[in-house]
């Protein structure tokens, strides 16, 4: 592999575990809200970020390169209201998907055929990634200040199920 490849896909790993802590921390905070359902839906998505992050691990040491670990940024403790936690979400898995489309564009550049192979699926991933999120701030419209909507809603957001093992 390429040297600026090489390094292109760790910062997405980076990227990828910065997504799962920044999850995290949004489970934890709806935890304190007494928001079971939500948080359960942002632990499911940190474990989905962690498979993210590992699929391109395990493709660099498939291919015989050297995985760096980079400093994660610190996510913040304060998300606001769901609406608001949401949408900073949504924003983010569109960041997120800004820097797959550039790695994708760097692979084809480069003529990376593995690479830009694994990419196809991140980038079906990340159509969906965006499409769940739009539909529950689509429901969080819906709902606006009603508590018993939001009670609704976080009883469903709690039937998620983790891809990895069908638990959490």
């Amino acid at each position: 592999m390429k040297e600026n490849i090489v390094k292109a896909v760790n910062k997405q790993i980076q990227a990828e575990f910065e997504s799962a802590y920044l999850y995290l921390a949004m489970s934890s905070y709806f935890e304190s809200e007494n928001l079971k359902g939500f948080a359960k839906w942002m632990r499911v998505q940190w474990d989905e970020e962690l498979q993210h992050a590992f699929k391109f691990y395990n493709m660099l040491i498939e291919r015989d390169e050297k995985v760096e670990l980079l400093d994660l940024k610190k996510p913040g403790n304060d998300f606001g209201t769901p609406m608001e936690a949401f949408i900073s979400t949504l924003e983010h898995e569109q960041l997120i998907t800004g820097k797959i489309n550039d790695l994708y564009n760097l692979a084809l550049e480069e003529k990376d055929f593995p690479l830009q192979n694994l990419l196809h699926w991140f980038i079906d991933e990340q159509v969906e990634e965006e499409n769940n999120v739009r539909d529950i701030i689509d429901q969080l419209k819906l709902i606006g200040e009603n508590g018993t909507g939001l009670y609704m809603l976080d009883r469903e957001l709690a039937q998620r199920q983790n891809v990895s093992d069908g638990q959490n």
